[in-house]
């Protein structure tokens, strides 16, 4: 019983995304306590829950198809940042306002995709390993990409992000895998319940962003949603049907999709906030929340349906 309701709880993320967006607009204050340090723990934790899924065996048949890997990477920096300077033009945004979509359309993808895509019952591994890969890549990407299409350069401290990738992604998920590996009964205990901890410290994440930008929000809220809506909407659509072109099998097909279509978003608030004018981080903020909706509406989708050649 207990565990039917863990994952009850687990597959209704699309409503407590939801939830969580009205009730940070309305009342910020029930987010506000969360705070920028909870989130570096946050992550964490998810990443160690997603960890314990895993073993070394499911790493090692990575490397037995680099192909998944440097396609779906490929197909992160080339997708979304094409889509985010093409549907700033296309709606007239603002020059703060299209700098901010262009910038969140060039950042890695977002650690959460990690999270859907254990739930989307897509290969896991790989998303990891696509997470750490564009992050890693997003040192010279993210700066040079946002150069390029808003004519503006953004300052990536290439230090603080690999030490950000290994603390909040690489060490916990390997601490999960090893705990997996060698302890076996014990992660199947934690594991039963991490899928809905992970949902959790997501929704707490996601409505301390939307909380810090909500008046901004609100004075701009329909060519921001609009504008937000497309770009993840055609990562999703183009990450899933381009990986079908390129003959990746379904698992990847679903990874490639998820992590195209998901981005760093805080990543991009936090460049925004130090480097740009305030505006240029709402387009980030606003993401934060749109595509944890729209990937765990997908993930619940998918969830029900295992990949064919599995």
């Amino acid at each position: 019983m207990f565990t039917r309701i863990v994952q009850a709880a687990t597959n209704l993320f699309p409503l407590w995304s939801v939830l969580t967006a009205v009730l940070a607009l309305a009342w910020p204050a029930s987010f506000m306590w969360f705070g920028k340090d909870a989130i570096t723990w946050g992550l964490g934790i998810i990443m160690l829950g997603m960890g314990l899924t895993l073993t070394w065996a499911d790493f090692g048949r990575i490397l037995q198809r680099p192909g998944s890997v440097f396609a779906g990477v490929g197909l992160q920096f080339m997708v979304m940042p094409s889509l985010g300077w093409s549907i700033g033009q296309l709606l007239g945004l603002s020059p703060e306002m299209a700098a901010g979509l262009v910038l969140v359309s060039c950042c890695p993808g977002g650690t959460a995709s990690n999270v859907v895509a254990y739930l989307a019952r897509a290969n896991v591994a790989l998303s990891v390993t696509m997470t750490a890969f564009s992050t890693l890549l997003a040192v010279v990407a993210t700066p040079y990409l946002t150069a390029f299409l808003a004519g503006k350069m953004v300052p990536v401290d290439a230090w603080a992000l690999l030490k950000s990738t290994f603390t909040v992604v690489i060490l916990p998920v390997v601490s999960g895998a090893f705990i997996n590996q060698f302890f076996r009964k014990q992660a199947e205990k934690v594991s039963a319940v991490s899928p809905l901890i992970s949902v959790v410290f997501i929704i707490l994440i996601v409505g301390f962003i939307l909380a810090v930008k909500r008046d901004s929000i609100l004075e701009h809220w329909r060519v921001i949603l609009a504008s937000v809506v497309l770009l993840h909407t055609g990562g999703f659509l183009l990450g899933y049907f381009l990986a079908l072109v390129l003959g990746l099998p379904e698992d990847a097909r679903r990874t490639v999709s998820i992590e195209v279509g998901m981005q760093n978003s805080g990543l991009g608030a936090k460049l925004a906030a130090t480097h740009f004018a305030p505006m240029v981080a709402v387009p980030s903020a606003v993401s934060a929340v749109v595509h944890c909706i729209f990937g765990s509406a997908l993930a619940a989708f998918w969830r029900t349906r295992t990949p064919s050649g599995k």
